[in-house]
């Protein structure tokens, strides 16, 4: 944010400079400037900005000479510079050559200012020398401690020669004022000649000699009004005359102050004349020591070019064809600037061989100078094959602020070029490179519709180039991207080609992405899609193995033993009977095979012992509801067969208590603490009500049984047996008259109900008098309810009346009629009464049968 705060700052004082600079001036209504970043032209009074043209946003330098800086020079001097410097730009608009500036928009004046447009430019040759006059403070970053590379030196050279050729020989025009001054490096770093402000034009007719007009320097006038005197030829003093050697002998003079110490010049004479005219009657004996600044293959000839006499300096044409620049930098350079000349043949043969000359250029020509000249050549498609490694490399050479601002625009477009496929073979060669500079947007709009279009290509190598690179950069792509764009093509193609390389780097490719992938997304499309493989190679076999091996152990993904039980192992069983495979393969897939069987059975065990846990829970919690519910004290199990009769009968809890009534059974509460993690908040609040009333219980006294006297040690009387044994014997005699016994009444002694049983004494003692029958009910005192329960559910078998008798035809009976007068024994019920434990002797009480008959009541 602070970045860009400064960099809102610096243009919005930029733009409110110029607005106070150019007020009126038509260049503003076509163009804006950005920022100011040189000066050039005589004394650098011309300021020059960066900017770009507002219809098309083409980029382009802004020249503005501001007319207050003349105010403390006289009007006349004023008036002449000011015609000086439009004369000036109206020569250079003229003019169209490689190596003279470009001027994309004519002169425009107002009141204020002079202003035109021209090709982007970086700084004059004075800025990147040192002089820093009229720029901006502080000097621009990149011109800070900047340094010519000897190649830049030998090529800019041959680029001034070259633009004085095409002036003295097609247009028949001297400079005149030669210097770092009017010398401009546009930003690709050529070099353009600049500041015809004392050019000087033939006056002959045509297929005359040319003749250019003599000006004798005037000390009167501004010396910024008149061609630097530091650069000026000797024949300027000596003969009064010059000539297109005039100009060598400037570009000499330039040569010696690139090379020289601090940038001076060989006479240092600044603007004295009569220092310059002192200096001009020396350099007639100028030593060679002088000349030891100047390297060496150039020093001779520099001497050459600073010889008083004209006719020996050299001609633009002699001196382009020197060794010194015999360089293979400064041939690249020359043979780019001329590439539109040659056809795609010699195109080609020249960009095979370009990268070993781009590895000894220094990387700043390479950036500034060789990249734009490649880019002219990506609109060529068949070329585009040739030049596309060259640019590749440069970028390899630089960081990732460059590769953004001046290598990654002009990839794009060779991105979308399908035709012909040798490009996407270059693009997937490099992808580590592209992937490890273009930021990660760019990656996902630019370089991942690539690599789509390539694994749909028809080129083998280029498909497993692609599959080979796509895992390095798989976390800068998204979700969306991975499931409906990458698999489902990587799919299609592990499906449709004919290669098993191709089918083989498929299936690496998606277990290398696994890691990237979430665990449904790879049950849902990878775990199914690899039984459809339609090849069953032994190589496919392991790659196939991988996947699910990586997505069994990876701890993010693993596989449900629901997928491995019903599509993983039907499909890996078979496969182990395969005769292709060899023994290290076979056993790899038996060991995942083992592997997979043995965690579905732990899987699966662990499941069923849980649900299992899980019921027999469930069962206790059930048993202990229903027996907190219903019993208070819980019942022994019988022992004997007169308890086994009267168990299940609702006497249980009275009929077995303990012995002893100190010894309480603590309440059944029901247990919730294995289960609470599952149950239901509705669950848990018919528990907790459940608990409550089992509480409540537990806090009511428990009912007190009857003591009964302990029985004798006989062996109890079976009633079932004798009573089924009456009732059958009964009804296999003939019926007898109803008044015949009393003891033979319609109600027997038995027959009595659930609710209110009776028991007569007739039954038990034999008598020979006639009962009425409306007196059986009551003809003994023996009639009393049983001392139990009403709610026991017990109802006595009604037995069928005997013809000869009214007595059971069973032990207990026979033995009532043979001891009619002792004491009844009612050892036979002593277990349905509770015992008394409080005394300890062991003594048997006997009680009357009158006793008996109330403790039963």
């Amino acid at each position: 944010m602070e970045v860009f705060n400064k960099f809102y700052s610096s243009v919005s004082n930029t733009v409110s400079q110029l607005s106070g600079v150019l007020p009126g001036n038509p260049v503003t209504r076509e163009f804006e400037a950005t920022q100011f970043i040189a000066s050039a032209g005589p004394g650098l009074l011309w300021k020059v900005y960066k900017g770009y043209k507002k219809s098309t946003k083409q980029v382009a330098s802004i020249f503005v000479f501001e007319k207050k800086h003349l105010e403390r020079w006289s009007k006349g001097d004023r008036e002449m510079m000011i015609d000086i410097l439009r004369r000036g730009i109206v020569q250079l608009t003229k003019l169209r050559h490689p190596q003279i500036l470009t001027v994309q928009h004519s002169l425009e004046e107002s009141r204020e200012s002079l202003a035109f447009a021209t090709e982007p430019v970086f700084a004059s040759l004075a800025n990147i020398l040192g002089n820093t006059e009229n720029m901006p403070q502080p000097v621009p970053s990149n011109l800070v401690n900047y340094k010519l590379y000897e190649v830049e030196i030998k090529y800019g050279l041959m680029q001034i020669a070259e633009g004085f050729a095409f002036l003295h020989n097609d247009v028949k025009l001297l400079h005149h004022n030669i210097c770092p001054e009017s010398i401009v490096v546009n930003q690709q770093g050529a070099w353009k000649i600049f500041g015809f402000d004392f050019c000087i034009a033939n006056q002959s007719s045509p297929g005359v000699a040319p003749f250019w007009p003599f000006t004798e320097y005037c000390q009167a006038v501004h010396p910024l009004a008149q061609p630097a005197l530091d650069y000026l030829a000797p024949e300027y003093v000596l003969s009064a005359t010059h000539s297109p050697a005039s100009d060598i002998y400037s570009l000499g003079m330039m040569i010696y102050a690139l090379h020289s110490t601090g940038h001076q010049t060989l006479g240092n004479v600044g603007n004295d004349y009569m220092k310059y005219k002192k200096f001009v009657n020396e350099i007639r004996n100028l030593p060679q020591s002088r000349l030891l600044c100047v390297t060496e293959g150039l020093r001779e000839y520099v001497r050459l070019m600073l010889n008083t006499t004209p006719e020996l300096r050299p001609d633009p044409h002699q001196f382009v064809k020197i060794p010194y620049f015999e360089d293979v930098g400064v041939k690249t350079l020359n043979y780019l600037d001329s590439l539109f000349q040659w056809d795609n043949l010699q195109k080609s043969q020249f960009y095979k061989g370009l990268p070993q000359v781009l590895q000894k250029m220094p990387h700043r020509i390479c950036i500034y100078r060789i990249l734009p000249c490649l880019a002219k050549e990506f609109i060529n498609p068949p070329m585009v094959p040739f030049v596309l490694p060259n640019v590749l490399l440069i970028a390899d050479n630089s960081s990732k602020e460059e590769y953004v601002k001046y290598i990654l625009p002009i990839l794009k477009p060779v991105m979308l070029i399908q035709d012909p496929i040798q490009i996407l073979l270059i693009f997937m060669q490099k992808m580590e490179l592209l992937l490890k500079l273009t930021p990660g947007e760019e990656v996902k709009s630019d370089i991942l519709p690539m690599l789509y279009r390539a694994l749909e290509s028809d080129a083998q190598q280029i498909q497993e180039l692609c599959l080979s690179v796509l895992p390095t950069f798989a976390s800068l792509i998204d979700y969306p991207a991975m499931k409906n764009a990458l698999l489902p093509r990587i799919k299609k193609l592990c499906m449709s080609t004919n290669y098993i390389s191709v089918r083989v780097n498929c299936l690496l490719c998606m277990g290398k992405l696994l890691e990237h992938l979430d665990k449904w997304l790879v049950l849902d499309e990878i775990i199914p899609f690899l039984p459809q493989i339609p090849s069953r190679e032994p190589a496919v076999l392991m790659g196939i193995l991988g996947i699910y091996k990586l997505a069994l152990s990876h701890k993010k993904l693993g596989i449900t033993k629901e997928v491995m039980a019903t599509k993983v192992l039907p499909f890996l069983i078979p496969l182990c009977v395969e005769n292709g495979l060899t023994l290290n393969q076979f056993n790899a897939l038996v060991t995942l095979v083992k592997q997979m069987i043995s965690k579905v059975e732990l899987e699966h065990r662990a499941k069923l012992e849980q649900l299992n846990s899980i019921q027999n829970e469930s069962k206790v919690m059930e048993q202990a509801l229903t027996s907190t519910a219903e019993n208070l004290v819980p019942a022994p199990a019988p022992q004997t067969d007169i308890d086994k009769m009267f168990s299940g009968l609702g006497l249980d809890p009275y009929a077995f208590t303990n012995s002893n009534p100190e010894q309480k059974t603590a309440p059944v509460l029901p247990s919730v603490s294995n289960s609470s993690g599952s149950l239901s908040i509705e669950e848990k609040q018919r528990l907790a009500q459940q608990q409550d009333t089992v509480r409540k219980y537990t806090r009511h006294p428990p009912p007190t049984a009857i003591p009964a006297p302990q029985a004798l040690p006989t062996k109890p009387v079976d009633l079932t047996s004798s009573l089924l044994q009456s009732n059958l014997s009964q009804l296999s005699q003939k019926p007898f008259p109803l008044m015949t016994n009393s003891h033979n009444a319609t109600q027997n002694t038995f027959g009595m109900s659930l609710s209110s049983p009776n028991y007569s004494s007739s039954n038990f003692m034999p008598t020979s008098t006639s009962m009425n029958p409306a007196y059986s009910h009551h003809a003994s005192g023996f009639d009393n309810q049983l001392a139990l329960p009403a709610a026991t559910g017990w109802t006595a078998p009604t037995p069928t009346p005997t013809p000869t008798n009214a007595n059971f035809n069973n032990k207990w009976a026979n033995n009532q009629n043979k001891q009619t007068i002792m004491k009844q024994d009612w050892s036979a019920f002593e277990s349905l009464l509770p015992t008394q434990n409080q005394n300890n002797n062991n003594s048997i009480k006997k009680e009357e049968s009158s006793e008996m008959v109330d403790l039963l009541s």
